[in-house]
């Protein structure tokens, strides 16, 4: 009798027992997904914190390098298909916000590169405090890809594992993208010195 009793709360406990383990597995998962949404909107922040100065770095060495006008204009087309993406891109869908981003960072470093064959822009405070803002911000950049890549990635793997797959399954969780491209890193602003020139020329 007592051992009917017991199968029978067993049998009765049984859908109870799915549905709690079931809601516990969808609130891991949308914690999860929660995390790579934050973690995307930083990198939103950040990219738009560069998109914004590049225009500036532009107006600011366009009169000095008359004639590296198709490297400005690479940089401007380049900038303005990046915006367009991140416009565009969200955590689930990111689209093609990673190969825009890497040809916005290849052109800023070409024209960067160029900028020390102008004397006259490698001593120009306003040319030097955008191109630290630029370096900072690439930082900034990697550091905030870094923590969505590894927000996806930890999603992903609570998204296969068994029963959560089950669960991400019947609510449709898709899997998430992280985000890579070839770092084309910036150089470092050079530092003026008092003298005019900049630090690596004073101590040459």
């Amino acid at each position: 009798m007592e051992s009917a009793w017991i199968l029978g709360v067993a049998i009765a406990a049984g859908p109870l027992l799915v549905l709690v383990v079931g809601v516990a597995i969808q609130n891991r998962l949308a914690a999860a997904k929660v995390r790579v949404a934050g973690a995307f909107a930083q990198i939103e922040v950040q990219l738009q914190r560069r998109h914004d100065l590049v225009p500036r770095l532009v107006e600011v060495v366009r009169a000095a390098m008359a004639h590296e006008r198709e490297t400005l204009e690479r940089v401007t087309a380049a900038r303005t298909r990046a915006a367009e993406q991140l416009s565009a891109a969200t955590a689930d869908a990111p689209g093609d916000l990673a190969p825009a981003e890497a040809a916005l960072e290849h052109s800023l470093g070409v024209l960067v590169a160029r900028l020390e064959a102008y004397p006259e822009l490698k001593s120009s405070q306003n040319a030097l405090a955008l191109q630290e803002e630029l370096v900072t911000s690439e930082n900034r950049i990697a550091f905030a890809r870094h923590a969505y890549n590894d927000a996806v990635v930890r999603f992903n793997i609570a998204r296969r594992e068994f029963p959560s797959n089950l669960v991400a399954s019947l609510l449709r969780y898709r899997e998430a993208k992280v985000l890579e491209w070839d770092h084309a890193a910036i150089a470092e602003a050079p530092v003026v010195s008092i003298g005019g020139g900049s630090a690596t020329e004073a101590s040459a």
